[in-house]
């Protein structure tokens, strides 16, 4: 746009496009008049009104699910956030790329403790990956290329930014520059990916277990070729996104979200675990204990370095990326298997297959009997669904806490 002078409002707008975000969901207040006034100048910057603030984060949570790009967020100040809290919090929990923006009345307002005022930022810190308020107006836009790169590097997630109005409302003489998104798609050494198939082959009952790391890496493909060389059975731990084909003969289901009790057998019942973008595990009410046998070994790749042995023991962590590193491991895999280990797993693969016809899976339910008393399980109407005609047009949505498991098969 063509001004003498540009202001804050207009400088954050053009920071925004100049990073290809060109579609902010929000629910404004009259702090951000002014800021929304200047979209006018902006055509290119489409916004999608919602009634309330929570609405706002999920719509965007899934467009940066879907897009695997950040996502704008425009909220109010402290009842506005407030609001949001609860959906940003999944947000978090979903390592959703989140770019929250919010107004406040101005830095001028803060000591008198005027309508509205809180700390803001206080609020906003445990639902977010990085939470911050802009205090003057020259670090306007490299605060908020801050929060892009940090919403969109490995581990992705929320952040936070708060512009007071006051900000907004000064000249901005701040270049306009795309922001730096750090590379990501590393692969570990060489012999770290020798010893980690050389561990794995070592199993006699391998298993793996994926989380939503899997699907940003785009290692969907990878999961299911290193569990077919290994003849392994796959868990999702806590996922929202596709981490594999749930028809997969090796897809053994989810591990829950619930009780550790319910995990337990799955995760004791495994000599060479493989954990690969999530951490162990992210249930409500989790076991305390080892949850792996004494004798078993666990590999682990992952991006985010604060998940690898986060709670419980890993033998061998690897900060890589999911796919890269698959890959790499399916190479090693086939190089090291003798006759003997590709007959061991071919004979897994095949039980696991026969299993999948049978309809049955190894974290399997117990079902009613067809006894009329009985009270149905999770496991029995899942089974009867599967069944259906058109069950190929059924599309699940689980949100289940204690029955996800049976619900997942």
């Amino acid at each position: 746009m063509s001004k003498e002078v540009r202001t804050g409002r207009e400088a954050i707008i053009e920071q925004l496009l100049a990073d290809g975000i060109d579609h902010m969901f929000g629910n404004p207040g009259t702090v951000e008049q002014g800021f929304l006034d200047a979209m006018s100048d902006y055509p290119d910057m489409k916004y999608i009104l919602t009634l309330q603030e929570s609405v706002a984060v999920l719509c965007a949570d899934g467009y940066a699910r879907a897009t695997q790009r950040p996502a704008l967020v425009q909220l109010h100040s402290a009842p506005g956030i407030g609001n949001a809290v609860g959906a940003l919090y999944q947000a978090k929990r979903g390592h959703s790329p989140l770019v929250v923006i919010a107004g406040d009345a101005g830095l001028k307002y803060m000591n008198l403790e005027a309508q509205m005022s809180a700390d803001l930022v206080a609020i906003m810190a445990p639902v977010t990956k990085y939470a911050t308020m802009v205090l003057h107006p020259d670090n306007l836009l490299r605060t908020l290329r801050r929060a892009i790169k940090v919403a969109i590097t490995p581990p992705m997630g929320p952040v936070y930014v708060c512009l007071p109005a006051d900000v907004l409302d000064e000249p901005n003489t701040e270049t306009v520059v795309p922001t730096s998104i750090p590379y990501t798609r590393v692969a570990p050494a060489q012999d770290l990916i020798d010893q980690a198939a050389a561990t794995l082959l070592k199993g006699a009952k391998p298993r793996i277990y994926v989380g939503d790391g899997v699907a940003t890496s785009g290692a969907v493909s990878q999961v299911a070729r290193v569990a077919e060389l290994l003849g392994a059975q796959v868990f999702g731990v806590d996922t929202g996104d596709v981490v594999m084909d749930t028809t997969h003969p090796c897809y053994g289901g989810t591990t829950g979200h619930m009780f550790g009790e319910q995990s337990l057998p799955i995760l004791r019942g495994a000599d060479a675990n493989l954990v690969v973008g999530t951490y162990l595990l992210p249930e409500v009410f989790p076991d305390l204990g080892d949850i792996f046998d004494p004798s078993a070994s666990v590999v682990h790749f992952d991006l985010d370095a604060h998940a690898i042995a986060k709670n419980h023991r890993v033998d061998l962590g690897i900060v890589c990326d999911p796919a890269q590193s698959l890959d790499a491991l399916a190479a090693a895999l086939a190089a090291q298997m003798t006759d003997e280990d590709r007959r061991q797993a071919q004979q897994r693969l095949a039980e696991l297959e026969e299993a999948a016809r049978a309809g049955g899976s190894a974290n399997d339910q117990p079902a009613d009997d067809g006894d009329p008393k009985a009270i149905p399980q999770m496991a029995t109407f899942a089974r009867a669904l599967a069944q259906h005609p058109r069950s190929d047009r059924i599309i699940v949505f689980d949100e289940a806490l204690t029955n996800s498991p049976p619900l997942a098969e």
